[in-house]
């Protein structure tokens, strides 16, 4: 009777043991639920960029705006832009609580939504036309639609190639998802006339099929392929043509001889070259440009890296490149350890539109490439550009909060 009693209080201690080592794994585990990655470092980033920008753009345009009769308030693009970019960043932040595959489930209704928006640009009273441009609409709220198409294409390319699975890499699917982002690039050329745009968004497809694709040899051939054609192209125009009445060709001609085609923009880019040269290693000082005095047209545009080189010197260009550099590395981080392809792929969207972006601006200041209107993210004036370029941030920071972490719930991340 004693033997069976022991042994029954020991099954018991045995079972009352085990239930407690259940109990504190369940725990564990429970805890390590709690634990939420957030990439911190991307949005402090983003704001820094975002507050440079605004320091920035009233050095560069509050001369310009107190003296222009129509506005006479040397802070009004300063206030316009901070109210846009506050309002943006909480915008990002109630994106990034909703979960990124809603996106991809909506594109084709984005895709076709982008559309039509730059369809009433052109044929619709709504269209408004500013500097000659005809690239906004006024809906009550005056935006560019185009920027829209960017967003678009970012989740409808992870759309198609989850759709069509294991078999997307075939040649005949690579075309489909060529197509859809070449149709949104054609409609901002044709509809919006805004061929930069149309080169970015058709940028972003070419180059997130790029990066996800298996093979790279045919991507890099077509790359040389075409940088080759525009060598000799522009090598032909350089020598045959002199003047031209398509405002496109007078762009290319004033990159290629500045001095010879002043009213084509090559005086806008002379006085650009000058505000860098000027400016030496740490610059005249804050505030101390004298290119921004109506020599540089809109320069809170499109050429403010070219007052930032005039104003902080390359010290003060190259801390923007670093900032832009992490930026990038943070999208890099958070597509390397997405917790899917659908979450990689939009992350890696954001990251070629914003270097797209980044590249082609810093291009254009530096004459390395015909004027583009391209602006600087985050940093340049521009409503539109701040709440689709932070919606987008939005997206990416949503990836971000669905990274795993270890099973020590330490805050290293699993590397994929």
């Amino acid at each position: 009777m004693a033997d069976s009693a022991n042994a029954s209080v020991g099954a018991s201690k045995r079972k009352w043991g085990l239930g407690k080592r259940r109990r504190e794994k369940d725990g564990q585990k429970k805890n390590q639920r709690k634990y939420v990655y957030f990439d911190y470092n991307l949005l402090a980033v983003v704001i820094i960029l975002i507050c440079f920008g605004l320091v920035m753009l009233y050095s560069a345009s509050a001369y310009e705006a107190a003296n222009d009769p129509n506005i006479n308030d040397d802070m009004y693009y300063f206030r316009r832009q901070a109210e846009i970019s506050l309002a943006s960043v909480f915008i990002a932040l109630i994106i990034s609580r909703i979960n990124y595959r809603i996106a991809v489930k909506l594109a084709p209704v984005f895709y076709i939504i982008a559309l039509g928006l730059m369809a009433m640009v052109r044929y619709t009273p709504f269209g408004v036309t500013v500097n000659g441009a005809r690239r906004w609409l006024n809906l009550g709220i005056q935006f560019q639609p185009a920027e829209i198409s960017k967003i678009a294409v970012i989740c409808m390319i992870p759309f198609l190639i989850l759709k069509m699975g294991k078999k997307w890499e075939r040649f005949r699917n690579v075309l489909l998802v060529f197509l859809f982002g070449g149709v949104q690039a054609f409609g901002a050329y044709y509809f919006t006339e805004n061929l930069s745009t149309a080169i970015i968004i058709f940028g972003i497809c070419f180059f997130v099929i790029f990066l996800a694709h298996s093979r790279t040899g045919p991507f890099v051939a077509l790359m040389a392929g075409s940088a080759g054609v525009i060598v000799v192209g522009l090598i032909v125009l350089n020598r045959t043509v002199s003047s031209s009445s398509n405002f496109r060709i007078r762009r290319i001609l004033a990159w290629l001889q500045p001095e010879n085609n002043l009213n084509s923009g090559g005086y806008q880019v002379l006085q650009g070259l000058y505000a860098i040269g000027s400016g030496g290693f740490f610059g005249k000082g804050l505030g101390n440009s004298t290119q921004k005095l109506s020599t540089i047209p809109e320069a809170q545009n499109d050429m403010i890296f070219s007052i930032i080189c005039e104003e902080l010197g390359l010290f003060g260009a190259i801390i923007v490149l670093l900032l832009f550099g992490y930026l990038l590395y943070r999208l890099f981080f958070i597509a390397q350890n997405a917790k899917d392809l659908c979450g990689s792929l939009i992350v890696m969207g954001v990251f070629v539109h914003v270097a797209l972006q980044v590249i082609l601006n810093i291009c254009v200041v530096l004459n390395l490439i015909p004027t583009t209107g391209v602006t600087l993210p985050f940093v340049s004036y521009g409503g539109t550009s701040v709440l689709f370029l932070m919606s987008e941030i939005g997206l990416a920071l949503s990836v971000s909060r669905r990274i795993s972490y270890d099973e020590q719930g330490d805050a290293e991340v699993k590397k994929t």
